[in-house]
């Protein structure tokens, strides 16, 4: 069963297209975008990356999908599903993902594609918790989770096993939501809208 295209106010959350490999490649190149990431990545890496998701989106009910801004650009970035393989105290889980190029940050972006991808593993695959991960640094990434009313523990906190020990980027701060508090933050909204 493949991932569904999901629509959202502004945006498509669409499967992969071969015209999309040379502006991921672009964003995976750029310094500031990959600050909170180990590294950049080649042409060559980011083309095989696009292929993984690309593959997963096509065998999956939920991925990573390219995000697309009609009217105004054809791809923007990725957001979705995934389910994280590494070892950590808080899995198995469902995380939700997002990566945009710089020139569409800053325009609300990121949280409306992330909470489409929400929606879908809510309403859609009824699955009962997301979480979200990132360095304690990235506030940017820190600040959709929280717009996206995840709540974080801090003695959830992690060191990510990928990372050798003592590296920079090796401690993660951990955020969670439940389908129920999802829900009902969608009902308060619905609510002060009318209000």
């Amino acid at each position: 069963m493949s991932a569904p295209t999901l629509i959202t106010e502004r945006l498509r959350l669409r499967p992969w297209r071969e015209e999309d490999l040379e502006p991921f490649a672009r964003l995976n190149a750029d310094s500031d975008v990959m600050a909170h990431f180990p590294k950049t990545l080649s042409r060559e890496e980011s083309d095989a990356m696009a292929a993984r998701i690309r593959d997963g989106l096509a065998l999956n009910p939920f991925g990573f999908w390219a995000i697309e801004a009609p009217g105004i650009a054809d791809f923007i970035g990725y957001t979705g599903l995934s389910r994280p393989s590494f070892a950590a105290p808080f899995m198995p889980a469902i995380e939700v993902g997002w990566r945009l190029a710089r020139k569409f940050w800053g325009h609300g972006y990121a949280s409306e594609a992330a909470d489409g991808a929400l929606r879908h593993a809510f309403e859609a695959l009824a699955l009962p918790e997301i979480v979200a991960f990132t360095v304690p640094e990235n506030m940017r990434s820190r600040a959709v989770m929280e717009r996206l009313g995840m709540g974080r523990d801090p003695s959830e906190d992690f060191e990510h096993p990928a990372l050798p020990e003592g590296h920079p980027l090796r401690w993660h701060v951990l955020y969670r939501i439940t389908s129920a508090e999802w829900r009902a933050q969608k009902t308060r909204r619905s609510e002060d809208r009318r209000a």
